[in-house]
């Protein structure tokens, strides 16, 4: 399976005991972010999910109350394919509670369907601005690894992903920008080309939901459409829900690199 990554756009790695340790580390920080006021703006659709972007108190290599430094299988493998693991950024701890989704603050009628029946899809590192949502490539990312922190039911919001996804969206984005140079590319509006190819992405591509355990890890391609399903009515969970800490550390070589065959 790890083989396949480059085809399929996402690797699942299995369990670790180091990871597991580590895990259990990071839940412990876990919890007491969901409790910070200062992370209260994390708490978005109506409490069923907290965002929690840089709520993990991580250092550049991983390490989080008191433990190692990241490491495990899916670390072997970035290292083999960027020389070094590149340094991390705080983590972000997505965190989704029974009846999600709901409604978040702003968001219309549309967006809240999307949300419901396509689990949300998007590609990271693309920002939405303005009314009319209009996207440009601002934070172009070097993988997407996700570490379950909690033991819940499969059906409790998995991480979803598109397989194959990430070269369609690949061809689309850099058929977009090619009448541009290079050094304006963060400033094109890509809205147009990043729709299409998601819709070309919804019927020609499969569905997978990935549900993954503590001490296991999940690594999507940089370019992969992926998204959160809705919580089952017959899954229960901790008090903390289903809690995944993800590190997203920016692209070397930027959007050139990021848009790269690999």
């Amino acid at each position: 399976m790890v083989g396949d990554f480059f085809t399929r756009g996402w690797a699942r790695f299995g369990a670790d005991p180091q990871v597991r340790l580590w895990a259990a580390a990071a839940l412990t920080a876990g919890r007491a972010a969901l409790r910070d006021p200062a992370f209260s703006q994390g708490h978005v659709c109506e409490g069923s999910w907290f965002v929690g972007l840089d709520a993990l108190p991580n250092d550049a290599v991983g390490r989080v109350a008191g433990s190692a430094p990241l490491s495990g299988p899916a670390v072997a493998f970035l290292r083999d394919q960027f020389g070094t693991l590149p340094p991390l950024h705080r983590g972000q701890l997505s965190t989704v509670f029974p009846g999600y989704p709901r409604p978040r603050a702003g968001e219309g009628p549309g967006a809240f369907r999307y949300r419901q029946r396509r689990d949300a899809a998007h590609l990271d590192g693309l920002k939405a601005e303005g009314p009319d949502r209009r996207r440009r490539i601002a934070e172009p990312h070097a993988f997407i690894l996700g570490l379950p922190l909690t033991d819940v039911s499969p059906q409790a919001a998995p991480l979803v992903v598109w397989e194959g996804s990430h070269e369609i969206l690949r061809a689309a984005l850099a058929a977009a920008l090619a009448p541009y140079p290079p050094e304006r590319w963060s400033e094109i509006d890509v809205t147009e080309a990043y729709q299409a190819a998601r819709r070309e992405v919804f019927e020609t591509c499969r569905r997978l939901p990935l549900p993954a355990r503590p001490g296991e890890a999940v690594l999507l391609h940089r370019l992969a459409l992926h998204g959160v399903a809705p919580w089952s009515a017959e899954a229960p969970a901790p008090a903390e829900g289903r809690m995944i800490a993800y590190f997203r550390p920016p692209m070397p070589g930027g959007i050139t690199a990021w848009l790269g065959a690999d």
